[in-house]
């Protein structure tokens, strides 16, 4: 932040929340690759560069808790579950940071017997966490004992399920082989209806951050849904990204839409989110676009991001929305996970303002560009944002999972000077070494002589 802007908020002629907005933005922006590990076990004093993947078979799902936004958890495509407290003190070793997981539930009969596709905190209460896998199954979990409570059996594999962040009904929206969209009620045990339309695989589910009734859903149809779950005929409408307009070109507050046949990709649908105030939805299909839609109209905004987007496979593809108080107002921020590299955009433009990838990445990149095969084991299975701090995690098909944290140009200038700092010690005590290496040799090479009397 430059003088002038310290000036302007000293004299009160822009606001706290602005300021701190504007801050905060700044960071997103200067989001790097942080030297942190997550392993299975932490680094021996016998080996220190041996660290176990948090994942042997590879990390599927990620997310960390909204009210502490300390504690994470990971599915693997093993079915083993993880939970990390990242407020604990790593092990530091060779200028890495270390994290052990706080407590692990490897492969079990209790546990999956497939990979885990999605891995969610109760939306009220982080002390429970659901997840869902390829064995058709969607089950809760204690966060203290990583111990199931509760199992759903859905007859198909089981791709996505939604919570809703603000309602009260705790029912879960799941998205599985089959082409009705599954809801599942928490306070019964019980499977309530089916939401029928698509005619294809559902892929991803998503529930509207304002209004607790309205979900939206994608499958591999390629058409985006919405519903409103307390209405015998649930279906409001169906996005059409030849529609630019909405609904006759004016506002409406019920998605109604008069056609519906109409597609939002030419290619299935594996990823939706909602913007934070509900007025637009971001979905991501296999033609290679990432599309934002307005929910007052229904109309695609024709936002571009470009020709870099990569979208392959039924996994969720489900892109990351920043909280808004970590940028500035209308310059919303999306990062897309990209196969081995996560693309940062001006969500409402689709300009490209980052794009981030580890150090290891960029030399495995060239590697296997030269072999002219794809870095599977590198790509990006699931981003999460960790609440009350401008940081960033993401899951890899490789096992490991990687931390995203803000360095700005300051950071770099103290980094410098204390490098600087630290070669000048060495350099003094390297001078007096040399000195005292002098003096030794003087003193041995000297000729010594034993006089009589």
């Amino acid at each position: 932040m430059d003088k002038f802007e310290l000036l302007d908020r000293a004299y009160g002629f822009t606001s706290h929340d602005a300021t701190k907005r504007a801050t905060a933005s700044r960071l997103v922006y200067a989001l790097q690759p942080s030297s942190v590990n997550f392993s299975q076990t932490l680094p021996s004093a016998g080996d220190p560069n041996e660290r176990p993947p948090a994942h042997i078979s590879g990390v599927n799902a990620l997310t960390i808790d909204r009210f502490e936004g300390r504690y994470m958890l990971s599915g693997g495509a093993d079915s083993s579950i993880a939970i990390w407290d990242l407020e604990s003190d790593p092990v530091s070793t060779d200028g890495y940071s270390t994290y052990a997981p706080l407590s692990a539930a490897n492969k079990t009969t209790e546990e999956h017997a497939l990979g885990i596709t999605q891995i969610s905190f109760y939306p009220f209460d982080s002390l429970a966490f659901l997840t869902s896998s390829y064995d058709h199954m969607v089950k809760i979990y204690s966060s203290e004992t990583l111990a199931p409570s509760a199992a759903f059996d859905l007859d198909s594999v089981v791709y996505n399920i939604a919570l809703s962040p603000i309602a009260s009904h705790l029912l879960v929206a799941c998205a599985t082989q089959h082409p009705s969209v599954r809801l599942i009620d928490l306070r019964s045990g019980a499977s309530t209806h089916s939401l029928a339309g698509h005619s294809g695989a559902i892929l991803s589910t998503a529930w509207c951050p304002v209004r607790e009734h309205i979900l939206a859903s994608g499958a591999t149809d390629g058409s985006v849904r919405f519903w409103d779950i307390r209405r015998s005929v649930s279906e409001l409408g169906v996005l059409d990204l030849e529609d630019s307009a909405g609904v006759l070109g004016k506002p409406t507050s019920s998605f109604s839409r008069n056609s519906t046949q109409g597609k939002a990709h030419r290619g299935p649908v594996n990823g939706l989110v909602w913007t934070e105030d509900g007025r637009h939805l971001v979905s991501c299909g296999h033609d290679q676009r990432v599309r934002v839609w307005s929910t007052e109209t229904g109309a695609n905004t024709l936002a571009n991001f470009g020709p870099m987007v990569r979208n392959s496979g039924l996994a969720p593809c489900i892109p990351l929305l920043p909280p808004v108080q970590n940028v500035e107002p209308e310059k919303d921020i999306l990062f897309y996970p990209n196969e081995a590299e996560i693309l940062g955009y001006e969500l409402f433009e689709g300009k490209m303002i980052r794009r981030l990838r580890r150090p290891e990445q960029q030399k495995r990149v060239h590697e296997t560009a030269d072999k002219g095969k794809m870095n599977v084991k590198d790509r990006i299975m699931a981003l999460a944002w960790r609440a009350h701090d401008v940081e960033m995690y993401s899951a890899h098909a490789g096992g490991s999972i990687a931390a995203w944290k803000p360095r700005t140009e300051e950071d770099a200038e103290l980094d410098e000077e204390e490098e600087q700092e630290r070669e000048e010690k060495e350099e003094g005590k390297k001078r007096k070494r040399n000195v005292l290496d002098d003096i030794y040799q003087g003193l041995t090479k000297k000729p010594i002589t034993f006089g009589g009397s």
